[in-house]
């Protein structure tokens, strides 16, 4: 019965209720009214309730000798007690054999967790919480809110962020390294996949890509034990804190608004209070644990994935389900895409720069975004200089198949994109000598350049994509003949002349190339 019960039970008698109509409105026994009713008795003349006397049970003699198999095999089961007590004699049924073993099997004594404080800049801790915020202006949408903590000083950054992802965690580290003026010695962390890939029985194995980013800032990452959420106490106690003080109470616009009222709130509450264990405002620690921290380096982690995307045959290329426009002339090429947390830079053969775009939010999808310069011109003659320069930097075989194209095709331009984005899924060489064979039986269109790489060639993987477009941007000087062998005798006016002199002959050591 909760306290709720007896405090309405209370207040029907003591207004002159019954105890039939109490436990009829109530919808309890009248026992239980009449309990209650004792009970509350009792404690108010300040009597103790002496306990209700057990029924005899036929497994009371047989107690001691459940006490002792217990005593000696702990983990013995009820089945094998029930056993041992049959042929002790006992009659009765195995349900209040396993309901007494329960009662009577000794409990293990739970280790305490003892709470261990650290030194200056030896240890922070980070960690995720999910929420579901409803946005006035963006809905309800689902945030993580990240959180890096300085184990000694209480000093906490947070930000809210829309992916628990590689790169929004790295980017969240750096501004947190920013934010605190240093890194700590090492970091605890959650088992996520970000930071663990797996184990090798207890041996946790960190992901690569993670440990050359701690390494860059010279801190060593230290994964929790799983099933132990006490080691990660001082990073989990916080995120009550900030759902309680920060999050109660507030409505919000947007993201951007959460994460503005999130930064007032750290530097105007949650830096000044007065914190319960240290009896100090995390502002006062955090100036003792500065001069503790690993120096921040020169230049910060590079955190912005480079990613490598075929231009589509309308000059596009897709990130997150949605398109970002390059110059048309790349349309079939395999460009360089590096994303950072706010754009999208589109690099060329040579990694020259050629297309900038505003990255569009997460949670949109299937949009597109589009420079005005990016498209062809409504010239016609120009649009086909353009398509001949191009087609001219693939060599002549390409150029008479453009010319021909042109001549048998109505839809000519459309269709030597299409060919043209047939490189990004082509090998070069497997391309232009498609292209040889449609010239050679006057087969200028789209349909017969696929038929024969179709049948002739097989699609390249990413690998090769990579591969041949560095071949390309290599120097001439790397691709030319390599210089061939030549005769030891060059060498001969090289060597000590006592030791010409007491060799072989100069002509017999000639080798040939």
């Amino acid at each position: 019965m909760n306290e709720a019960t007896r405090n309405e039970i209370v207040r029907r008698w003591q207004a002159g209720a019954s105890m039939r109509s109490i436990a009829r409105t109530l919808r309890i026994s009248r026992n239980t009214v009449r309990r209650a009713l004792d009970g509350i008795a009792a404690a108010r003349a300040g009597k103790t309730p002496s306990p209700a006397s057990a029924r005899p049970s036929r497994l009371d003699p047989y107690e001691a000798t459940i006490v002792e198999l217990l005593g000696r095999y702990p983990d013995l089961t009820a089945a094998r007690v029930f056993q041992e007590l049959r042929e002790h004699g006992f009659s009765g049924s195995y349900t209040i054999v396993r309901q007494r073993v329960g009662q009577l099997r000794p409990q293990p004594t739970p280790s305490p967790v003892v709470r261990f404080e650290t030194a200056p800049g030896a240890q922070a801790q980070v960690d995720y919480a999910t929420y579901d915020i409803d946005f006035s202006e963006e809905g309800r949408r689902r945030v993580h809110l990240f959180s890096y903590l300085l184990g000694y000083s209480r000093r906490q950054y947070l930000r809210f962020v829309e992916a628990q992802d590689f790169e929004t965690t790295l980017r969240q580290h750096v501004r947190a390294f920013d934010y605190l003026g240093g890194v700590a010695a090492t970091c605890l962390y959650d088992n996520f996949k970000v930071v663990v890939t797996g184990y090798d029985g207890d041996v946790p194995i960190y992901n690569c890509r993670f440990l050359a980013f701690a390494t860059h800032y010279g801190f060593r990452p230290v994964a929790c034990r799983p099933r132990r959420p006490q080691t990660k106490g001082k990073v989990e106690r916080p995120f009550y804190y900030a759902q309680i003080n920060l999050l109660k109470g507030r409505t919000f616009r947007t993201l951007a608004h959460l994460n503005e009222v999130t930064a007032g709130w750290l530097a105007e509450v949650a830096d000044i209070r007065i914190h319960r264990e240290t009896r100090q405002s995390p502002l006062e620690r955090h100036a003792t644990e500065l001069p503790y921290l690993i120096p921040l380096p020169a230049t910060p982690y590079e955190v912005a994935p480079v990613l490598y995307r075929t231009v589509t045959v309308e000059g596009y290329v897709t990130y997150r389900q949605n398109l970002y426009s390059v110059p048309w002339r790349h349309i079939g090429q395999l460009l360089a895409v590096r994303v950072t947390e706010d754009e999208v830079i589109v690099y060329g053969p040579q990694l020259e720069e050629v297309a900038r775009h505003p990255l569009l939010p997460r949670p949109v999808t299937g949009q597109r975004s589009e420079r005005p310069e990016h498209r062809p011109s409504i010239d016609p003659q120009k649009r086909q200089a353009v398509l001949r320069e191009r087609f001219a930097e693939l060599g002549p075989v390409a150029v008479r198949f453009l010319e021909g194209l042109v001549q048998t095709q109505r839809y000519s331009k459309d269709q030597a994109h299409r060919v043209l984005l047939l490189l990004g899924t082509y090998a070069r060489a497997d391309w232009i000598a498609a292209l040889e064979r449609a010239v050679r039986y006057g087969a200028y269109s789209l349909a017969a350049v696929e038929r024969i790489l179709a049948a002739q060639a097989r699609p390249k993987g990413v690998l090769e994509s990579l591969a041949e477009e560095e071949r390309r941007s290599l120097p001439a000087a790397f691709t030319i003949d390599p210089v061939t062998p030549r005769p030891t005798s060059d060498y001969q006016p090289l060597l000590p002349k006592e030791l010409d002199d007491d060799g072989p002959p100069s002509d017999s050591c000639q080798d040939t190339p």
